[in-house]
């Protein structure tokens, strides 16, 4: 670079993003002065400041210093080399060491001209750098994990109290016996304290430790999204494995077939936190998957649920029946038993016996009779609903069907005056109807005790930082928008901010919204039902009454700002 008259001589990168029409040259001008006057790289201000696509500028880079780029994402940290750098100076140049080929250590920058980061890195290694272009956005959030290696390691958890986590129920007594081993390991007990409280605080719903040949890692499943987390040693996954099932009250020595535990962990005087733990046998050792159980954390309020108007008002409606069956479907996490629950609240008066039968019991309502279901102990959910039935009951609760014996008796009871409340696992609701019928109940049993099915699913809403996305039209059209919608002047779409900000983590989402598919049983699907018709021609029919699908669901949700379509595509096919 060159200065001339107080003008800005633009040569290199700058150069190439004027010519590859990305900036122009005012702005590129300005963008470097001001980049150099905050010490930041030319590259790091352009992106952060949303001046040119990350991609664009890395391919940019790419070709104008004929060094090589690659998908930082596709990319497998290597916690050994991460640590042959200074947590500083992997913050301050935002350089990620990648593998080492004798004396040659390969580093991902976004700005490869960062010449002074190059010489850093030399002099703290004594290594010789090479560099690789790596996409600015992606290589901000791959650090970021990549700084967790300082902070999740074994010998960094001292103090804290992470030592003395506090188990519930009647653990102390056999811990002594039990946990003797563990304890003489105190760096892995707080290691997996670490890891408990650190996915309650980031609102995590599920935590894996997974073993494999090379390495271990620790994911976090935030919003619906699994993130990696930790990289502790592979050496440590017995150990890591063997603490949890001491935790949840396992057997130890039995590392061969899955097991299926509890943890209840006492957070203060008035609140805990419970964890479902499942262990699998892999190859390479037990993978282990936590669920969080926060009873607290569900609010029970129809107006979260994000319903449209006309959906909330049909989901009333089928709770004011004194009898019938309302059925919610969709996938694990889908949010099936805060919608139901949240029904249930509404019907939790003194004047009704509400039963339900749970595995496990997630929430914890007063004034519900809840019943957990286990199978090793023989409380089935047909064995619960037997019992439920000489109980005088008004409302009934079953947390899923799973067979015949469950959904016969379900069906029963709804036909007889009951309310009867419950799941399964289908993709929308038309087929929620012929599911029961392939299961061999009845398709008269079906038309005359069904009165609604509702099918769901949870996306990542976007962070207050999101940004306005241009998408051509005709892309708008094949995903699925009309074209009166299109063409309405105020027709507009968001998607997450490049880096996002603090209060989503960088991620441009933050916490989660429902859509839904709430389907009343008209008459004419009843006669359908009868008729023997399938899934698609019940799915026509819902079309006929106006009944919108998750599809056009999700397409008013992003149209409203509360998601992006990008996340409505992750989350809901075209042809849902």
């Amino acid at each position: 670079m060159a200065a001339s008259n107080s003008k800005i001589v633009l040569v290199g990168l700058p150069r190439r993003l004027v010519d590859y029409g990305l900036l122009d040259e005012e702005k590129a001008a300005k963008a470097f002065e001001t980049a150099r006057e905050k010490g930041q790289t030319f590259v790091h201000y352009v992106v952060s400041n949303g001046l040119a696509p990350a991609r664009e500028v890395a391919y940019a880079a790419s070709e104008d210093l004929s060094v090589p780029l690659v998908d930082i994402d596709s990319v497998e940290l290597n916690t050994d080399l991460i640590k042959l750098i200074d947590e500083k100076l992997l913050k301050k140049h935002q350089a990620l060491p990648l593998y080492k080929r004798g004396k040659r250590l390969f580093v991902a920058l976004s700005d490869p001209t960062n010449f002074h980061a190059i010489d850093d890195l030399g002099f703290r290694t004594k290594l010789n750098i090479e560099t690789v272009v790596a996409e600015h956005d992606k290589l901000e959030r791959v650090i970021e994990r990549a700084l967790e290696v300082f902070d999740t390691s074994m010998t960094g958890l001292d103090g804290d109290g992470l030592g003395d986590v506090e188990l519930e129920d009647d653990e102390a007594a056999d811990k002594k016996e039990d946990d003797k081993n563990d304890v003489e390991d105190a760096p892995v007990v707080k290691f997996v304290n670490k890891m408990l409280f650190d996915a309650i605080k980031m609102g995590a719903s599920d935590l894996h430790f997974e073993p494999y040949e090379k390495f271990y890692r620790v994911r976090f499943r935030i919003d619906g999204i699994l993130r990696t987390m930790a990289k502790p040693p592979v050496s440590l996954s017995r150990k890591l494995a063997a603490r949890i099932k001491v935790m949840s009250r396992l057997d130890v020595s039995e590392r061969r077939v899955p097991q299926d535990g509890r943890i209840k962990l006492k957070l203060s005087a008035n609140k805990s936190m419970d964890f479902r733990i499942s262990t699998c046998p892999t190859l390479f050792g037990e993978k282990v998957v936590m669920r969080i159980l926060d009873s607290s954390a569900a609010k029970l309020n129809i107006d979260m649920l994000g319903f449209e108007p006309v959906q909330k008002e049909r989901y009333l409606k089928a709770l004011s029946n004194p009898y019938g069956m309302v059925l919610v479907t969709g996938p694990t996490g889908s949010g099936k038993t805060v919608s139901l629950y949240t029904g249930v609240n509404i019907l939790n008066q003194e004047d009704v016996n509400i039963s339900t039968a749970e595995d496990p019991v997630e929430i914890n309502l007063p004034g519900v009779n809840q019943v957990q279901v286990d199978e090793r102990t023989g409380m089935t959910f047909a064995k619960a609903l037997k019992a439920f039935l000489r109980q005088d009951p008004d409302i009934i609760l079953v947390g899923e069907i799973r067979d015949l014996e469950t959904g016969s008796i379900a069906i029963k009871a709804a036909s007889t005056g009951h309310m009867v409340m419950s799941t399964l696992h289908t993709n929308d609701a038309p087929q929620t109807l012929t599911r029961m019928i392939d299961m061999g109940i009845p398709p008269f049993a079906i038309a005359t005790s069904v009165n609604l099915v509702m099918a769901q699913r949870l996306c990542r809403r976007l962070c207050s930082c999101k940004v306005q996305v241009e998408v051509p039209k005709q892309s708008l059209l094949v995903e699925g928008f009309t074209e009166e919608e299109v063409n309405s002047p105020d027709f507009k779409l968001y998607g997450p901010r490049v880096g996002g900000c603090e209060k989503c983590g960088g991620l441009g989402y933050k916490g989660r919204v429902g859509i839904y598919q709430v389907m009343p049983i008209s008459d004419a699907m009843r006669r359908m039902i009868m008729e023997g018709k399938n899934a698609v021609d019940l799915a026509d029919q819902a079309r006929k009454e106006g009944i919108a699908d998750l599809r056009q669901s999700g397409l008013l949700k992003a149209k409203k700002g509360d998601t992006s379509l990008e996340e409505i595509n992750r989350v809901v096919k075209g042809d849902d």
